[in-house]
């Protein structure tokens, strides 16, 4: 794997990095803030997901100190290379289930543009974790989409 590819890898991943704590920081605070007769099963189902999410966040920045890379930290950091934007604290249950479907969708593009990096340098170590992200984040994005299902 040369530098180049190498440094592709690692913006990548940088990028499914902040989009998942970005994810983790909106599935949090809708787990805190969800309300109405759908509480006790969404309270739940968003505390499975931002646990999931606390763990991905700690292998994704791992990687990339393991391919010679600092990853990026803080707010600011994240805030300059996440793709999902911010969504307040006044949203209604369904509301935040789409607003968490939508997240995680676009947590899987990001993870499928790292994939794509990861296959070029032939990184299958980053192949297999940006493998693992899209499973989990098509499976949640299912879950939602059939939460929201009328």
């Amino acid at each position: 794997m040369g530098a180049n590819s190498n440094m592709a890898v690692v913006e990548g991943l940088s990028r499914v990095l902040a989009d998942s704590y970005t994810l983790y920081i909106k599935t949090h605070g809708h787990h805190w803030n969800v309300e109405g007769p759908n509480f006790p099963a969404l309270h739940a189902m968003f505390e499975e997901q931002y646990t999931e999410l606390a763990d991905a966040v700690d292998q994704i920045a791992e990687r990339i100190r393991a391919l010679g890379a600092k990853a990026p930290a803080g707010y600011a950091a994240f805030g300059e290379l996440t793709s999902i934007p911010e969504s307040g604290n006044d949203l209604s249950a369904e509301e935040m289930v789409a607003d968490l479907l939508s997240a995680h969708e676009a947590v899987a593009t990001s993870s499928k543009a790292a994939l794509e990096a990861a296959e070029a340098a032939e990184d299958e170590v980053s192949i297999d974790l940006m493998v693992q992200r899209i499973t989990i984040h098509d499976k949640t994005a299912w879950m939602l989409r059939s939460t929201l299902a009328k």
